[in-house]
Parts: structure tokens; C-alpha cells; sequence
């Protein structure tokens, strides 16, 4: 019987048993995409991710992610989550950067050793269709009043798209409730399989805004920690200057409607018409073992 190496991470956290749960596994090119798979629905995290080598390829490192249901060209806190174990059991020592090959492109991670932050920087942000309240509305089980239309409701991609939502208040966030009829029949037309709201009223006065992320279609009703859909919402706030300025400095909690409280930290700007974003977090090695084959 065959073997191979794995370790599970706790992703934007704020401590042990915190943040968005990871397993990655070391030395995995040999898999099939059917063995991945069934590894992820094992798990049954909302990802997890496989490094294929220790060896370096076009400099970066070789990542695939798989969410229970299917694998994605690209999530934000198995970046940051395996870009922590390559240092710590790959490379062995602290490095200042190193990059990730990913379906949607290399994503490069720095390391701010003082603060134990990792940052990632997303690709270009491109912003697609515009949705109706009405329609939203329905598909969250929210009265169209709590929904904040100074701003649009909007697809977003910095790698992996997801519809973007703004809200009016913690209240609003809270009463969330998704609809997968009316859930379904929204993303059958949609390249976003996913959904973020976010509320600019939190549960810690020191966070800035508070989201929620629900993507069915992968087998993730709600998410804890979304690096991907957090990329998608810094690149959201500066396009529209949502805090009246083309550049954010943030803190976002998530994940606290599941009793999994995490934090995110989010920098963006608008350079010269170009977006530009990182996402940060901290990172929190639970475990590892041995996943027989």
C-alpha cells in the first residue's frame, strides 16, 4: 500500500482552531485526477490543496486545488496555506518570497517574518455583469431593502469570479439565508459559482467590514476564510471608492456566523487605472501524518 505525506494548516486565523482549514499534500504528481479528487471529498475541507513536486518548475512551485465537488484554477488561502508548508517543509528556512503555479497563473507570496503574515498578490481584477436586486434578493433570502444600492451588485475575478454584494448592516448580514433553487437557477447563467455579501458594521470594532461566502456549486455552503472572493472585494472597494479613496488599507472578518472566526487583511490600489492586490493572513500548523493510497 502506497503513502504520502500531508499536513493540515488553520489559514487566516487568529489562533488554534480558527480560520479556514487546509490539508496539503507533499509530492503528489503521481496522483490521478480521480485519487485528488477523492482525497478532497475525504477530507471534505472547503479545499485542498497538492503540492506535485519539491523541485521548482518556470520558478514556482507546481499547486493544484481541489474543493470537495470539483478542483479550481485557483483559491486564496490554499495559496497561502501551501506557500507555508514549502517554506517550513520543503525549503526548511524563512524566505522573503516564492511563487505558485496555478491553472489561472503564477501567484508569488511574501513573507513578513516580523508580523507572521503571509501576502499574496492576485492577478488583474476584470468585472463582469451587473445583477438585479430583486433577483438577489431572492436568491439570499433578504428583504431588497438591506441591500446597499450605492453600489452594484457585480461579478468580480481576480482568478476564481464570484458575485459581489453590498449590504447595509450586520443585521443584514446575519439574515442571510441562501435559496439553492433560486441559487442554481442564478449561476446556470453565471461564470461565478459563488457569493460574497459584506457589511461595512462588524462583530470587532478594530475590522473594518464583515463578510460571508456561499458556494454550493463546490460543495462549500458557506466558506470561513475566501482569499479568492476577499481579492475580489478589495479590487470592488477601490473601483467604486467605496471609503472614498482609490487605495485600502483593511481588516475582514469572516467566518464568524460558523464559529470559525478569521481574519483577513487587504491591500489594494489604483495605480495609473491598474488595480492592484494583496491579501494577507496568518497561518497555524495543526497536524500531519500519513495519508494512505
Amino acid at each position: 500500500m502506497g503513502k504520502i505525506n500531508y499536513s493540515i494548516v488553520d489559514v487566516f486565523s487568529q489562533g488554534k482552531y480558527t480560520g479556514n482549514q487546509l490539508a496539503v499534500f507533499k509530492n503528489a504528481e503521481n496522483l490521478s485526477d480521480h485519487k485528488m479528487q477523492q482525497i478532497a471529498k475525504e477530507i471534505n475541507y472547503s479545499e485542498t490543496a497538492f503540492i506535485l513536486s519539491d523541485t521548482k518548475k518556470n520558478d514556482g512551485y507546481d499547486v493544484r486545488i481541489f474543493t470537495p465537488n470539483e478542483e479550481v484554477p485557483f483559491a486564496g488561502h490554499p495559496t497561502l496555506g501551501t506557500a507555508y508548508i514549502i517554506q517550513n517543509e520543503i525549503i526548511g528556512k524563512p524566505v522573503e518570497k516564492l511563487t505558485l503555479n496555478f491553472k489561472a497563473g503564477q501567484i508569488p507570496v511574501t513573507f513578513d517574518q516580523q508580523e507572521q503574515i503571509l501576502w499574496m498578490k492576485q492577478n488583474k481584477p476584470t468585472f463582469g455583469g451587473i445583477f438585479d436586486k430583486n433577483v438577489i434578493s431572492n436568491v439570499l433570502n433578504l428583504d431588497k431593502k438591506y441591500i446597499d444600492d450605492r453600489f452594484p451588485i457585480q461579478e468580480v475575478s481576480t482568478g476564481l469570479p464570484v458575485i459581489v454584494v453590498p449590504l447595509k448592516s450586520l443585521e443584514a448580514s446575519k439574515k442571510v439565508r441562501i435559496n439553492k433553487e433560486k441559487y442554481y437557477e442564478l449561476i446556470e447563467h453565471t461564470d461565478a459559482k459563488a457569493i460574497m455579501v459584506f457589511s461595512p458594521e462588524t462583530y470587532c470594532v478594530e475590522n473594518h467590514l464583515n463578510v460571508r461566502d456561499f458556494a454550493d456549486y463546490f460543495g462549500i455552503p458557506e466558506d470561513a476564510a475566501t482569499g479568492s472572493s476577499n481579492g475580489c472585494l478589495a479590487s470592488y472597494l477601490v473601483k467604486y471608492r467605496y471609503f472614498d479613496t482609490n487605495e485600502i488599507n483593511i481588516r475582514v472578518e469572516q467566518g464568524y456566523e460558523m464559529k470559525r472566526p478569521s481574519l483577513l487583511f487587504l491591500k489594494a490600489s489604483d495605480e495609473n487605472g491598474e488595480i492592484v492586490v494583496y491579501v494577507g493572513g496568518k497561518v497555524e500548523k495543526m497536524a500531519q501524518g500519513e495519508w494512505f493510497l
